[in-house]
């Protein structure tokens, strides 16, 4: 019975926080054109990554999580992307979601990563950047604004997605 009673209280507090996420305000997704929201986040080699420290840059953030399936399937073609545009001043940066860092591990080691990881477990990027999904990406032009967000990741979305990617670039090299 006392552990009927537990479960019970985690559930309604579970309930209620979730409610609580519903009715709060949410932030919304960056429209483009607004100034990407700066941020500094531990890496995998140690030294933070400061969002101010790649302007100049194209940056694609990629936020992810572990148990995400559309992730597993994101990271070869980020992979492509980083290695065919990474000489023209393109960078990729996943920024992982996980409470655990072991679970970021994991999956790294399963689906390896030839860009910049970076984690956020407390989730403030996400907030700041309106995330609802994962994955998730910021496109941020060399200006440091917002040239598109985008939600999900589908094998069809691939050329729309790296047809953004080669705008951005040809508009920093103006």
């Amino acid at each position: 019975m006392k552990r009927f009673v537990q479960a019970l209280k985690q559930g309604i507090v579970a309930a209620a926080a979730l409610l609580g996420l519903v009715l709060a305000p949410t932030a919304l997704a960056l429209e483009a054109g607004a100034p990407a929201p700066a941020f500094s986040l531990p890496t995998a080699a140690g030294k933070p990554f400061k969002l101010a420290d790649a302007r100049g840059k194209v940056v694609y953030l990629d936020f992810w999580a572990s148990w995400c399936g559309p992730c597993r399937q994101s990271f070869p073609w980020l992979n492509a992307m980083q290695a065919k545009y990474g000489k023209q001043g393109f960078q990729v940066v996943g920024i992982n979601l996980d409470k655990e860092r072991a679970e970021a591990d994991a999956f790294l080691a399963q689906t390896p990563a030839k860009f910049l990881i970076a984690f956020d477990v407390v989730g403030d990027s996400a907030k700041d950047y309106g995330i609802k999904g994962m994955p998730s990406s910021a496109l941020i032009g060399a200006d440091g604004k917002i040239v598109f967000m985008h939600s999900g990741f589908r094998d069809d979305q691939r050329v729309e997605l790296e047809a953004k990617i080669v705008a951005a670039l040809k508009a920093a090299a103006r």
